[in-house]
């Protein structure tokens, strides 16, 4: 279908433009015309075959700014502000200028008879499958503003737990980080002045001392090596985490981690009763809102196996039997998930089971960096071992043969 460039100037008076498939200009011109907008010029556009810019250079969309959107659009929507303005409303005030093309896009969709569900599927890769089904059930019901409200209160859940993820793993990283920075420094220029030291003076060298010289000679003389090989195996590996199967491993193999893993599943567990808890409210088929759901966790596996629910609940079996042939959740929550679906109210059960997750990640995370830091204690006493073996033996001895 042609695309369209218009001008026009709607009932304020004021200039608007924009692009509208369409199959004329006289219907470009009978759509514009519906939604309150004088045409002035319609002119057909020819599609160029441009250069997309990388994705790294796009200025990201954060999680917030969608929560936002989310509580705006339930104030507007609840008050009656029609779709069309509401969205022209929020591109003109928001201070991303991508998110800002994307409502306006989302305008223009609007304005040329598409409904709102449809408009947000053509940006994926800011409104994810969850989001477009909610606001696509909110709008077959006539009720988008609670669909709107929702979904912010969902997404505040999500940024909340992302929250504490990042800042309980934060310390960590930041020690491992400078402990790196430090044996860098330290192979490049401080061993190179022991080592030539000890040359003048001939000392016999003990084990610890020859190993610290032989790595800092190899950092030293190969350094651009070890440059490329650490390039090479950095994108190799980004390489293969792009693959369906890299992206599977990867996510099985975090769920594994020491310390860490376990937090990372009953916080993706939590982010799964939420989401599934959130579609059923809202009134999304049962299968439906599973398979939503395991795209919505954010984990290659743990989806895996929320559609392995999917189907067995397909070949007739109840949820808390496939929940249970999953072996994700444990014999409580289990217990939960039974008594909500003989009662009926599995989304609040749902919410319940979120929210006992959470309180587990909760404790888990503020107690993360007592179980941390005495193996980064241990990690930095052995590396101060090595080092004092290594340069300050020799000099003892050296200061023991001098003397005598």
């Amino acid at each position: 279908m042609p695309q369209y460039f218009y001008k026009g100037r709607n009932q304020g008076g004021s200039l608007v433009s924009g692009n509208i498939e369409a199959l004329s200009a006289d219907s470009v011109a009978s759509q514009l015309l519906s939604g309150s907008i004088t045409p002035i010029s319609i002119k057909e556009t020819v599609e160029k075959e441009a250069v997309q810019m990388p994705e790294f250079f796009k200025p990201k969309i954060k999680l917030e700014e969608i929560t936002m959107l989310c509580r705006q659009m339930y104030s507007l929507t609840r008050s009656g502000v029609v779709l069309n303005r509401a969205f022209r409303g929020l591109a003109e005030s928001v201070n991303n200028p991508r998110l800002s093309r994307v409502l306006l896009d989302v305008e223009v969709s609007l304005n040329s008879g598409v409904n709102l569900a449809t408009a947000l599927r053509r940006h994926s890769d800011v409104f994810d499958s969850l989001f477009v089904n909610i606001v696509s059930v909110g709008e077959n019901s006539g009720r988008l503003d609670l669909a709107f409200q929702q979904l912010s209160s969902y997404l505040e859940l999500e940024k909340d737990t992302r929250r504490r993820i990042s800042s309980a793993i934060r310390y960590p990283m930041f020690v491992l980080i400078a402990i790196s920075i430090a044996i860098v420094v330290l192979n490049i220029f401080v061993i190179p002045v022991f080592a030539d030291m000890f040359a003048k003076f001939g000392a016999d060298l003990p084990w610890a001392t020859k190993i610290l010289i032989g790595t800092s000679r190899f950092f030293v003389e190969q350094w651009h090596l070890i440059l490329i090989f650490l390039i090479a195996f950095i994108l190799g590996i980004r390489h293969y985490l792009n693959t369906a199967a890299g992206e599977l491993l990867w996510d099985r193999l975090r769920l594994r981690l020491p310390l860490v893993g376990s937090i990372l599943e009953r916080a993706t567990l939590a982010r799964f009763g939420r989401s599934f808890a959130l579609m059923l409210s809202s009134g999304v088929p049962l299968i439906q809102a599973l398979e939503l759901s395991s795209q919505a966790v954010g984990n290659t596996y743990m989806g895996m196996m929320i559609r392995n629910m999917r189907e067995s609940i397909q070949r007739g079996e109840s949820l808390l039997r496939s929940a249970s042939q999953s072996k994700m959740f444990t014999p409580l929550v289990l217990q939960m998930i039974q008594v909500g679906e003989e009662t009926g109210q599995v989304d609040e059960m749902l919410n319940e089971v979120a929210a006992f997750y959470e309180q587990e990640v909760d404790y888990d995370l503020k107690n993360l960096s007592s179980y941390i830091e005495p193996i980064l204690i241990a990690f930095i006493a052995g590396l101060v071992m090595i080092l004092a073996l290594g340069i300050f033996l020799p000099m003892w001895d050296m200061m023991s043969v001098m003397q005598s």
